[in-house]
């Protein structure tokens, strides 16, 4: 992995860590803070892991025979693949907390946010927050260029933000079980595609993902939402 995607993925690991501990013993039982941080990152690992052999195989790169590609990520990262490998590997893991594996997935969802918060965020670290060209009083050009652009990975960092505070105040009410996870889907899928046109384009768009993500995460939240309140996983 490149050094300025590693500081990115520095501050998405920090996000994650600080969300966690500061839900542990308010919106999340104390004693299970070491299960979910554990989650949490054998589900970025698994993600993108998956995400990365999948890019590869799509350029026609066989994985095995150049496994030094897996880990030097410079071609880019399946969003789909990473983000499906990440979610089963999350549940996986966290299906033997009490209160069962829904509860935790809400237990873990602001931190899951945050972490993509950071690494959105982390664009300063490797230089590429900028997007598409915008007139806009806040666009931000590049050093040495007179062209102004949309800096959209700071507007995504900062919905998600806002997004996971929302998530943290909201469990306070202790909505159904597995409806906090599904909102955080829906709203990880629905910035991202809020935000995709106006990002540099770099082959072809994961607009459909998104769009399919938010559909699932919208269909979960409605279905868990019915099924009572959650309790909190330990």
């Amino acid at each position: 992995m490149e050094l300025s995607l590693l500081g990115a993925a520095l501050v998405a690991v920090g996000a994650m860590y600080g969300v966690l501990r500061w839900e542990a013993g308010r919106t999340n039982a104390a004693d299970c803070t070491r299960a979910l941080w554990d989650a949490l990152l054998g589900g970025a690992i698994a993600g993108l892991a998956a995400g990365r052999i999948a890019t590869l195989i799509g350029d026609g790169i066989n994985p095995l025979a150049h496994p030094m590609d897996t880990l030097i990520v410079r071609g880019g990262v399946d969003t789909g693949f990473a983000s499906l490998a990440a979610l089963g590997t999350l549940a996986l893991m966290l299906r033997r907390l009490d209160g069962g594996a829904w509860s935790a997935l809400d237990a873990a969802a602001p931190a899951a946010l945050a972490g993509l918060a950071g690494w959105h965020g982390g664009c300063v670290v490797r230089d590429a927050c900028l997007g598409t060209v915008t007139d806009l009083p806040w666009g931000v050009a590049q050093a040495g260029s007179g062209i102004a652009r949309h800096p959209v990975e700071i507007y995504t960092a900062v919905v998600l933000v806002v997004a996971v505070i929302g998530l943290v105040v909201w469990k306070r009410r202790r909505p159904g079980a597995g409806v906090v996870a599904g909102v955080a889907l829906a709203a990880a899928a629905g910035i991202r595609l809020a935000t995709e046109p106006m990002r540099l384009a770099v082959g072809s768009r994961p607009s459909a993902w998104y769009a399919a993500g938010l559909a699932a995460g919208v269909a979960v939240a409605a279905w868990r939402l019915r099924r009572g309140p959650a309790s909190s996983p330990g």
